[in-house]
């Protein structure tokens, strides 16, 4: 009876250290994941959670507003907005990424770089690279982030501390992160908007987003895939964003191995766009990162937003 007891004290005593271990490790990830946003995280980090009506208040109807087109004082409600358009744009023929209208380098010679991380939303694209933006944050590197709409409304804490960090710009990259098309095409799998009225909903509805929430409009917009046709690329353009893609396809939707991410970003030459993701921390875009910036350095390339090129 005495060796039984002794036993189960042991027994006891293994489980209690076992569980004064796992929750050691639960502590350092905690941590770990706290240093998400970078140097001074407790600054950063935490914020209070949304008030629901605040947050309504905030965003207000998405379809409430009046619309200036263009700046150039004409104004109108969203549906003679729509109705403009759908006169304006009818006849696409084109379709892909790399069409004329949109931006797929900076305009300089100097040996910059755009790092652009999109944030793409949905089921399976609202986690967050914290290990990224904190690796971008002690390295001093700047960045331009596309936001989706479904990401905003998943991450909004993280997405209201990103704002405020200047080495970041923020963008649009859409409302339901779909292609922009005018009869429903595909991409990846992903069906397109299918007429005028959805494509400036795409745009308009994120632009919106983003300004309540951080007091400006977006300069910059990608659809969701980089896809467009050619009525897309002129009706983000009305809206006053320019469409931008990419010329070194940094991570291929977060599925390339860290070697392949590495190797991607040596092919930039200066005005190089990079297209990487910032919303899926299971993929290597952060450990290809990470090997690649001290070459791109040691060549003498700097990293520069958009809006430090594009719009000076």
């Amino acid at each position: 009876m005495k060796k039984c007891k002794n036993t189960f004290i042991i027994v006891l005593v293994f489980l209690l250290l076992a569980g004064c271990t796992q929750d050691e490790k639960q502590k350092n990830k905690n941590t770990s994941a706290s240093k998400d946003l970078g140097a001074e995280p407790q600054k950063v980090i935490n914020l209070p959670p949304p008030n629901e009506s605040d947050y309504s208040q905030k965003m207000g109807s998405q379809n409430s507003e009046e619309f200036n087109l263009m700046n150039t004082g004409t104004t109108m409600t969203d549906a003679q907005l729509k109705t403009y358009l759908y006169n304006k744009f009818q006849t696409p023929k084109l379709w892909g990424e790399f069409l004329p209208g949109i931006m797929t380098s900076l305009n300089t010679a100097n040996k910059y770089i755009a790092l652009t991380f999109d944030a793409c939303g949905g089921p399976n694209g609202s986690g967050y690279d914290s290990q990224l933006i904190y690796y971008l944050r002690q390295q001093n590197i700047p960045a331009t982030l596309f936001i989706n709409s479904r990401w905003i409304d998943s991450n909004y804490n993280t997405f209201m501390a990103l704002s405020k960090i200047p080495l970041f710009e923020i963008e649009n990259h859409g409302t339901q992160h779909r292609p922009l098309s005018m009869n429903g095409r595909e991409a990846w799998g992903i069906k397109g908007t299918q007429n005028v009225n959805e494509i400036t909903d795409e745009v308009l509805n994120n632009d919106r987003k983003i300004k309540r929430l951080i007091g400006r409009t977006p300069y910059f917009f990608r659809s969701g895939t980089a896809y467009y046709d050619e009525t897309g690329i002129r009706v983000a353009k009305e809206i006053g964003e320019q469409p931008v893609n990419y010329n070194v396809l940094g991570d291929a939707g977060a599925t390339f191995k860290k070697e392949q991410v590495r190797d991607a970003l040596f092919k930039a030459a200066p005005g190089s766009i990079v297209l990487m993701h910032m919303n899926h921390p299971e993929g290597e875009t952060f450990e290809g990162l990470k090997l690649a910036i001290p070459e791109l350095k040691n060549r003498g390339f700097k990293f520069v937003r958009l809006a430090d090129i594009q719009l000076k």
